[in-house]
This record gives structure tokens, sequence and C-alpha cells, in this order.
């Protein structure tokens, strides 16, 4: 006959495991296992402080392995690819950028992009911007504070 924790070892670990499935962060996964190796130790009769020390060890153990498993399959890639490559590059405008007007162009490195301000006001030529995100085929720029105009 199984005790009361073998009850509570077992819903702790079907929880966090059903809690793991929705929130796929590979953080209660670990303690779900844990528990439910508290439940097997509870169910062949170790004693209770036993299955703590399984509990917080297995849990802890297990936590730093799957960290770094999951750190592989949640992490940013390293390079951006295709147009996205152009986020937060800096760049200048050929074309002068009016807001609500279909015409103006910047030069980000050796391309030339038609562009939008993002606020309300004109940017010149020569004014130095920063590309913030890509609306179609239009990059949205802002000016580049820490650098001003060129000449």
């Amino acid at each position: 006959m199984v005790g009361i924790w073998f009850w509570v070892w077992v819903a702790l670990a079907a929880i966090l495991i059903v809690a793991e499935i929705f929130t796929v962060t590979f953080f209660l996964l670990p303690f779900g296992i844990g528990a439910a190796v508290a439940a097997l130790l509870e169910f062949l009769g170790v004693g209770i402080a036993w299955q703590w020390i399984a509990f917080v060890s297995v849990s802890a153990v297990l936590l730093v392995l799957l960290r770094r498993y999951a750190s592989h399959f949640t992490h940013e890639p390293p390079m951006r690819t295709g147009v996205d490559r152009l986020i937060g590059k800096p760049g200048v405008v050929i074309e002068e950028l009016v807001p609500d007007s279909p015409t103006g162009q910047v030069r980000i490195e050796r391309e030339e992009w038609r562009a939008d301000a993002s606020g309300r006001e004109v940017l010149p030529v020569g004014t130095r911007v920063l590309v913030e995100r890509v609306d179609g085929t239009h990059l949205i720029v802002r000016p580049d504070e820490g650098e001003g105009e060129t000449s």
C-alpha cells in the first residue's frame, strides 16, 4: 500500500509536466521529473528525507542539463538573412524623406533602398539614419542621434 506522499509526488509531477507543455521553456520539466523520481522512491518504501533529497538532486541536475540543451533551440540566430540583415544598420539619406511621400531613398552599405522616416519630420539629403524595421519593400528609418548630418 502506498502512502499519501506517493499521491502528492504524482500530482506534483503531473502538474509540472503538463505546465511545461504550455510554457515550452524547459524550466518546469526537470522539477516534474524530480517529483516522479520521488514518487517512485515512495512507492518502493524509501523514507521521506531521501525522497526530498532525490527530488532536489534530480531536479537540479536536469535543470542544468536541459537549460544547456534548450539554449541551442531558443536563442536568436546569430546572423539575420535577407532584408532583415539591414535592421539596426546605419545609412545616409540620398533622396529627401518626406512624410506620406512615396519618394525618398537611403544608402545602406552599398545598396540603395526606398525608405520612409519613422517620425513626422523631413529628413534632408545627407542625414545619417538607422534602420528600425522593414515594411514591405521600404525601410523605416530614424535619424542617427549620435552622428547628426553630414555635408
